[in-house]
């Protein structure tokens, strides 16, 4: 059986936050794929969509379409010397970094892609299009075939919607089940990993599965209600492209792809007379677009919802090792703090865990307890810090019984899919900066992303950490952010209390000049 996917991994070291619009030369990416004349699919779709997420797109055309927002009137495909010239074109002058197939024709047409991909070095995204949105069947006779044997082998991802997997699977889908195992089936084809989607269940949550073979994810979104979705499959492909394009990990691009189809069905326009297309709009950065990532397709529907932190800001937020801290600290009138131990266990580090507990709500102090949340349970501490790791195997049931709160560490696109999930009281984002107090797998995000975490993450507490200082917390607290935990500026203080009054006073001035953000 597969795993839930894993969050922490030091093969998973990317966290590039590229801006829809970066200062370096965009990456290059293609789109090999058929011509929608009514704009709504098909290369046009990508193209508008690989730019809007700050990517050069380059395409190749596989099939010329007359078609509209109502029906598909007619295909034609170009000769074999057009394609090939296509391809030779880019290939010496725009090599691409990732790229994305949708229709491709032929069987002849199939061969030559596939020859031209063979010693291609970039990552290659295949939408499977066999059938369009409106039914029409864009299939040549021999064309599945080749499609099997020649092109999927040399594929890093496949997004077959649910008729499409049923092709390749060759069996029924009915249920989340039979996603799950038709994807087993289609991993046999030779592709790396599968993204099955299911957008055409007809339940209230729109769910889709991907799995590489040991690891896997279901993706969940509340369905949207929009007769506009031409396009759908194309856009996101192509948005998953532009993403890995811009150097994120294969989870993270799938997660910002699925925000951005999201986003344009949410706003999409009315176009023609039919089945009209998504909106085109940039980065996506409402968190209600975000999906949420569960392990099983029945989690996907079942979401806890953990306390907020109550009206006072998280603010000032120093991380200690042991509970004699907090009698240095609470005094000082420092109100929000974290318990980390990493060098006890046993009866040590229940004694400490205890200690602290008891000083803090002796002292009105919001304590969590990182990790060990069954002696937060049992201490009554007041919240509980979780890494992406221990959400797997922490009891969320009885922590949300006991009114605990929960903050859990985030690094990613995927990981704070994967804390939507469980709809935390705030969420952590970092390393921000390079830090030394921990080994870290994630390169630092800096003030650009974290500006970006705020705006997409506007109903949940955000808390900014590693690497951040007094000298540099100004330009944190500037990007939104309405607290940050501190470590060494705290633990390696000459003068406690000094510093904690400056600590304390630079939150009161940032209070004073806007509003706390809201708990969820």
């Amino acid at each position: 059986m597969n795993q839930p996917v894993s969050t922490v991994s030091p093969s998973s070291s990317s966290s590039l936050f590229s801006a829809s619009a970066p200062t370096a030369a965009r990456p290059i990416v293609w789109t090999i794929a058929g011509s929608d004349s009514g704009g709504g699919a098909g290369i046009q779709a990508d193209l508008k969509t690989m730019n809007a997420l700050g990517t050069h797109a380059c395409s190749v055309i596989t099939a010329l379409t007359a078609q509209n927002t109502q029906t598909v009137s007619a295909i034609e495909i170009p000769s074999s010397g057009m394609l090939q010239a296509q391809l030779e074109a880019l290939r010496a002058d725009l090599p691409p970094v990732a790229l994305k197939l949708g229709m491709l024709g032929d069987a002849q047409g199939i061969g030559i892609i596939a020859n031209a991909l063979q010693d291609l070095k970039a990552l290659i995204v295949c939408d499977p299009v066999m059938v369009s949105t409106s039914g029409h069947d864009l299939r040549q006779a021999d064309a599945l075939q080749a499609l099997k044997s020649q092109l999927l082998p040399l594929v890093h991802l496949l997004t077959p919607n649910l008729p499409e997997a049923e092709i390749l699977a060759e069996q029924a889908i009915t249920s989340t089940e039979a996603m799950e195992s038709a994807a087993q089936k289609i991993l046999q084809l030779g592709v790396r990993s599968v993204l099955i989607k299911g957008g055409h269940f007809g339940s209230d949550y729109a769910q889709d599965y991907w799995t590489n073979g040991t690891q896997q994810a279901w993706l969940n979104s509340a369905r949207i209600q929009t007769d506009h979705t031409h396009g759908t499959g194309c856009t996101l492909s192509a948005a998953i492209t532009a993403a890995l394009g811009l150097g994120y990990q294969e989870l993270d691009a799938i997660v910002i792809a699925k925000a951005y189809v999201n986003q344009g069905l949410r706003l999409a326009p009315r176009v023609g007379q039919g089945q009209g297309p998504l909106a085109h709009l940039g980065w996506p950065e409402t968190q209600d677009d975000l999906p949420w990532i569960t392990p099983t397709a029945q989690a996907g529907q079942a979401r806890p919802q953990f306390p907020g932190c109550g009206e006072r800001p998280l603010g000032f937020y120093p991380i200690v090792n042991r509970a004699e801290w907090l009698e240095k600290l609470l005094p000082l009138g420092v109100s929000t703090v974290q318990l980390r131990i990493k060098d006890l266990e046993g009866e040590a580090l229940e004694r400490e865990i205890a200690q602290a507990s008891a000083y803090a709500r002796q002292m009105n102090c919001r304590l969590f307890i990182n990790d060990y949340w069954q002696l937060a349970l049992k201490y009554n501490a007041y919240g509980v810090h979780l890494g992406q790791e221990d959400l797997t195997t922490a009891d969320l049931v009885a922590i949300q019984a006991a009114d605990l709160r929960l903050g859990v560490s985030t690094h990613c696109y995927r990981e704070v899919a994967r804390a939507l999930a469980v709809q935390p009281s705030y969420m952590a984002v970092g390393p921000i900066f390079n830090t030394t107090t921990k080994t870290m797998y994630f390169q630092p995000q800096g003030l650009e992303a974290l500006a970006r975490w705020r705006r997409s993450l506007l109903k949940y507490p955000l808390v900014a950490i590693a690497g951040i200082f007094l000298d540099n917390a100004r330009d944190v607290l500037d990007t939104g952010v309405d607290s940050i935990a501190v470590v060494r500026d705290v633990t390696q203080a000459e003068n406690l209390p000094d510093r904690v009054a400056q600590w304390l006073a630079l939150f009161e001035r940032q209070t004073l000049t806007r509003p706390a953000p809201s708990s969820v």
